[in-house]
């Protein structure tokens, strides 16, 4: 990067001062009181962070029979709204008070309603979160990863799921008729799972469909999320997508998805940038993080015993000490991937849609910045072009290992566009010119009046070439 000529950063907003976004993190957990929100929700507002996944709890909401206490949810709800972000409302787990088995793990994580007796008081639990909270939050998710086995204790079962929606649905309408639902919450992209679901009738219910994806290689997401939405559409061709949950450690030896891999902050900031591009690849309604903060997983809790939740995870955008119980508490410290999170909500905030742009790489067989080595061909690169109102912007990078590789080489672009152009590096929000020797008009007969972007920086990470004024910026800070 030190060719380029550094003109600035990304001008970064809050919540409160983005109207619209496709960009969310999580706020999960709390029904099983895994972290601190008071401490966080200024931190994660100053983000610009839209759209928050909440969890319901049922378990915690309902403690006597047909008593609601809403006052801790009630909380989270109205903090999140007042600092401008969009709660939206996971609705699980299961209650001990209907289910000797819920009743012995913590947070009733993994149990569904089963009996009839249960489905009762299931749509009455339902009915009473969606009128507490009518017109604050308009969508409502089907349960957590009905799918894998740690959420669905009794085994998943995509006709369960299937019928578990419908009745959902069902008392979600009840209470509030403009009130959205969810479907999926999907981990494994399993099509037969979900055949089994839609099968049932759910996806005629369903106003979007969740998916959650935890994969260290981003390369073949595209094609998975393509196969579901292929056949959600055949059930419901109005269904939105919306990606749950991704995200990964900033350091090894933690519990939950890709713990075993060695992990540092700056992979996990890399991680974040490659998966939201490739998030917008797929044409979402919104994505989310996972999550705002290290917490522990608690999914397989026993209760009356501590030690079986202190299941430490280090996921979040925000580093967490952790008191005797497990809980994440004391001071709550900005990652690498903090700043990463905040760049990608400033960027992509405001409508903005996927395009083909007018360019192309045309690699030079010897790289002077690669000891001349030839420069790689755009089959082996990620990239993507997108468009909002200000202008258009092209995001590029070589998906090499994380765990295993770093990279740092060049490509050149070719391209008919004449607009400004800057480089941004979404891992920071530096914002550079290119010098003039990179940025030419080119002269051989082949390629004669084309603009070519020579060796540009190519890493392991997403760049983005921006053309007019696709995101705002404060020069020279």
């Amino acid at each position: 990067m030190e060719r380029l000529i550094r003109t600035g950063k990304v001008r970064t907003y809050s919540s409160a001062e983005i109207t619209h976004s496709r960009i969310g993190i999580g706020f999960e957990k709390l029904d099983r009181g895994m972290f601190d929100p008071e401490k966080a929700y200024d931190q994660v507002a100053a983000t610009g962070a839209k759209w928050v996944r909440i969890q319901s709890g049922w378990a915690r909401t309902e403690q006597e029979k047909g008593v609601y206490s809403f006052e801790w949810l009630d909380r989270i709800v109205d903090n999140l709204i007042r600092r401008g972000m969009q709660p939206w409302i996971c609705l699980c787990y299961g209650n001990g008070l209907y289910d000797e088995e819920a009743a012995k793990i913590f947070g009733a994580v993994g149990h569904p309603p089963r009996t009839e007796e249960q489905y009762r008081a299931w749509d009455r639990y339902i009915k009473a979160v969606v009128s507490r909270y009518r017109g604050k939050v308009q969508w409502y998710e089907v349960w957590n990863e009905p799918d894998g086995v740690w959420c669905w204790k009794t085994g998943p079962n995509g006709t369960d799921y299937g019928h578990l929606v419908l009745r959902t649905a069902k008392a979600i309408r009840a209470a509030d008729p403009d009130a959205k639902v969810i479907g999926g919450s999907q981990c494994l992209f399993g099509l037969a799972w979900l055949h089994d679901v839609l099968a049932t009738g759910a996806g005629k219910v369903m106003d979007a469909f969740s998916y959650h994806n935890y994969a260290a290689d981003e390369r073949g997401l595209p094609a998975l999320v393509a196969g579901s939405k292929a056949l959600l559409h055949q059930y419901n061709p109005a269904i939105k997508l919306i990606q749950g949950e991704t995200g990964t450690q900033s350091r090894s030896g933690g519990a939950g998805a890709l713990n075993p891999g060695a992990w540092t902050p700056l992979r996990q900031a890399k991680y974040m940038a490659r998966h939201t591009i490739t998030d917008f690849m797929s044409d979402i309604m919104f994505n989310s993080y996972f999550s705002c903060m290290d917490m522990c997983e608690a999914l397989d809790g026993i209760v009356g015993n501590i030690s079986t939740r202190k299941d430490y995870g280090y996921f979040g955008i925000l580093a967490a000490e952790f008191d005797e119980d497990g809980i994440a508490s004391g001071n709550f410290t900005p990652k690498i991937s903090y700043r990463t999170f905040q760049v990608l909500c400033s960027v992509f905030q405001g409508n903005f849609e996927k395009i083909d742009l007018p360019l192309n790489f045309r690699p030079h067989s010897a790289s002077p910045r690669a000891m001349f080595q030839k420069e790689p061909e755009s089959a082996e690169m990620m990239f993507a072009g997108f468009q909002n109102a200000g202008g258009k912007a092209f995001a590029y990078w070589k998906p090499v290992d994380l765990l295993r590789e770093t990279y740092a080489g060049t490509c050149t672009i070719h391209t008919c566009m004449k607009d400004k152009v800057r480089l941004v590096d979404l891992l920071d929000g530096s914002v550079y010119e290119l010098p003039q020797e990179m940025d030419g008009i080119h002269d051989s007969t082949l390629y004669k009046g084309s603009r070519e972007f020579l060796h540009l920086p190519l890493l392991d990470y997403p760049l983005l070439l921006t053309f007019g004024d696709f995101c705002s910026i404060d020069l020279n800070p």
